[in-house]
């Protein structure tokens, strides 16, 4: 019965805080921004997709084994 109520209160306090933000909001969009920036941008730049490349389509499976077992299979 304690942990509702609990956690109501809990959302209501911070619904309350982020309406009454001025210049908070705009911190908030610079941090979505980065973290957009962060995952998605430099991830499609900077990082291969090595499994495509060195596996042919539909080995996938077959090549990561090779990688984690040292090759032993073959």
């Amino acid at each position: 019965m304690g942990k509702p109520r609990l956690l109501g209160r809990v959302f209501e306090f911070y619904r309350d805080g982020f309406r009454s933000m001025d210049i908070g909001r705009v911190l908030w969009l610079v941090v979505a921004v980065k973290l957009f920036l962060i995952f998605v941008v430099i991830r499609l730049f900077l990082m291969p997709d090595t499994l495509k490349e060195k596996a042919g389509k539909g080995n996938e499976a077959e090549y990561v084994s090779t990688q984690l077992t040292g090759g032993a299979g073959q």
